[in-house]
């Protein structure tokens, strides 16, 4: 297994569940520094205190900063923590966007189709049952992984639309703000002369998900940013890339609407049948932060077990 040096570190943006979590815990086993910046409640803590200490025991130094990292203040104060700890020859090896903030409102209303209704409703006639009875029996079985169910599974969506202000935040959470972090930083001079910058996207860039408008947007956004990034930061020695990882049951998975049917489409289209897990994203990430992974830079890199490709 690859050792990292203990003055690289890794900056994680939302690390303290899903992919930014597993890419803490990874890459502090192979021996990297890690700061993780988050931001959770009071009450989430004591789970998220748990997995902070495995991270300590492996990691030659650790930091967390509970604050927004979508705010100049959490900026300033997380480049003046890590500065300070990381000094004199620490520099950041790996600068990691993985910040699930993002508005999930419809665009429009919802048009039930006619035909799907009424082959439920003579479907719950033939069966003898009324109609949350059946919606919750189909609930339970996409939950108990019965994936042939999927066309059945109805979502509750918001009866509020998006607004403007609804999606120039989401784009600015989980797209632009990469800009923000990476200015800082290297105006600051605290990334390695070969260093990473890597961001999830997700298929939303290209497949349109209702309620998943604001998120598609800050997506192709944060994928264009990336290759920005790849060509006026690539002669400073700096790589970036965005990651598109497979449908995953994280946090983030669970808020979007109709979770429950893109994880049984998953199952059945994904070659290994299964759904993505973070540790084989973090895995990827250790891979993409070696020495050998420096002649990758400015593209959509997919981790997914050859889910996209197969339908």
């Amino acid at each position: 297994m690859h050792q990292f040096n203990k003055n690289q570190w890794a900056l994680i943006l939302g690390g303290s569940s899903g992919f930014g979590l597993a890419t803490a815990k990874k890459l502090s086993q192979q021996g990297m520094s890690i700061c993780v910046v988050h931001r959770d409640r009071r009450g989430a803590m004591d789970r998220i205190d748990v997995e902070f200490a495995e991270i300590k025991k492996n990691a030659p130094a650790f930091l967390a900063f509970n604050l927004d990292a979508l705010s100049p203040e959490g900026r300033n104060t997380v480049i003046a923590g890590l500065k300070e700890a990381m000094l004199p020859a620490g520099r950041v090896r790996l600068l990691f966007h993985s910040i699930a903030f993002g508005n999930l409102k419809p665009i429009a209303p919802v048009k039930p189709s006619p035909t799907r209704e009424q082959a439920i409703v003579k479907l719950c006639k033939s069966l003898g049952v009324d109609r949350s009875t059946f919606d919750k029996a189909v609930i339970q079985l996409a939950e108990e992984e019965v994936d042939e169910i999927a066309p059945f599974i109805s979502s509750e969506y918001s009866e509020q639309f998006i607004d403007d202000e609804d999606m120039a935040r989401t784009v600015y959470s989980m797209g632009t703000s990469l800009l923000s972090w990476t200015h800082d930083l290297f105006n600051h001079q605290m990334f390695a002369e070969d260093s990473r910058i890597l961001a999830m996207t997700s298929e939303g860039n290209e497949v349109a998900w209702r309620g998943y408008a604001a998120v598609s947007a800050a997506k192709v956004a944060l994928e264009a940013l990336v290759r920005s990034i790849a060509a006026e930061f690539g002669p400073h020695g700096i790589r970036a890339n965005a990651i598109q990882a497979g449908v995953t049951d994280t946090p983030a998975l669970r808020a979007i609407p109709g979770s429950l049917k893109m994880k049984a489409a998953a199952r059945q289209r994904n070659p290994f049948g299964r759904l993505t897990k973070p540790e084989d994203v973090a895995g990827f990430i250790s891979l993409m932060c070696t020495d050998e992974a420096g002649w990758v830079n400015g593209t959509i890199l997919r981790v997914d077990g050859g889910e996209h490709i197969s339908g």
